[in-house]
This record gives C-alpha cells, structure tokens and sequence, in this order.
C-alpha cells in the first residue's frame, strides 16, 4: 500500500478556521499532511514565518499525520523534497476556483504526476479568508468564530503593537 503525502500551501497570515476545517478534513484522507508556509519575499505579511510556524504548530499538534513547514520557490519543488503525490487547495468561490484552476494546470505541466485535490470548505467558513480576518481585526471588529482563539490573541496583540508604536512616531 502506498503512503500518500500531501502538502497544503499557503501564506497563512494568519492561519483561520477555514484552514483547520481543510487540515482536519486533508488529515483523514492523506496519510501525512504537510502544512508548507510560504515564505514570500514580495508579500509584507502581518505575522513572520516563525510566529505563523508557532501558531500552526500549536494548532494542528492534535494530528499525528500533519506536520507544519515552510518553503519558498516553487510549490512543485516542495512538492519533490517531501516526496508529495497530492496538492490540497480550498477553493471558496468562483474566483478562487480560476485562479488555482490554473496553477493547478502549471503545476501538472511542470511536474506531471503531481496531482491537484480541490475541497471546499464548510459552509459558515466559505467566505473567510486571512485577508478578511485581518483587515476586520484592524478596523476593531470582532474575528471571534473565524480563527482560533490563540490567533485572536495574538492578532490583537500585534496589531495593538502596531498602534502604539504608530502613536509614539
């Protein structure tokens, strides 16, 4: 029987629901699930690779098939050094579904027996996203239900940071 690896890519700034609800679900049908945290030099994200390593790590310690990466270059590449048959993606909406329709489809041309598994996510998540939960934060509402509640914390945290050092400018 063969062990099936996949890999979940993302930026994961910050890591939401949704996202848990895509691992928990991945994690029953991949015999290993690599979380690969994108390390992007062109995006400014809100949270470093190693506080969204921290929190993944927390969030997905209950799964003993997922484990927490990070990379950068291509997803194909990762995809080779873990040994990866499998790319899961969530696709939310029409729009998400063009988009990785078409990464989906330069991935397969680049490494040809990648494969590409779509879900989508459950219902009260399948308008979440970590730009929504971040842009909401900074406004001062409220991001209960949509990320765990160690990422609220620390969401607030960082953003309360970012304030106080505004002000003291």
């Amino acid at each position: 029987m063969t062990h099936v690896i996949a890999i979940y890519p993302g930026s994961f700034d910050p890591p939401t629901n949704g996202h848990l609800d895509l691992i928990a679900r991945g994690s029953k049908i991949f015999d290993e699930l690599v979380v690969a945290i994108l390390r992007n030099a062109e995006k400014r994200p809100l949270f470093s690779v190693g506080e969204r390593r921290a929190m993944l790590e927390r969030l997905t310690g209950g799964f003993n098939n997922v484990r927490v990466d990070t990379f950068d270059g291509l997803t194909v590449d990762y995809a080779a050094k873990v040994n990866a048959s499998a790319v899961l993606r969530g696709i939310r909406a029409l729009s998400d579904y063009e988009y990785e329709l078409q990464m989906a489809l330069m991935n397969r041309k680049l490494a040809p027996g990648l494969e590409t598994v779509f879900m989508m996510p459950a219902e009260q998540y399948s308008y979440l996203s970590s730009r929504l939960v971040r842009e909401v934060a900074r406004l001062g509402g409220s991001i209960a239900g949509l990320v765990p509640e160690i990422v609220e914390q620390k969401l607030k945290e960082k953003l309360e940071s970012a304030r106080n050092e505004e002000e003291n400018k």
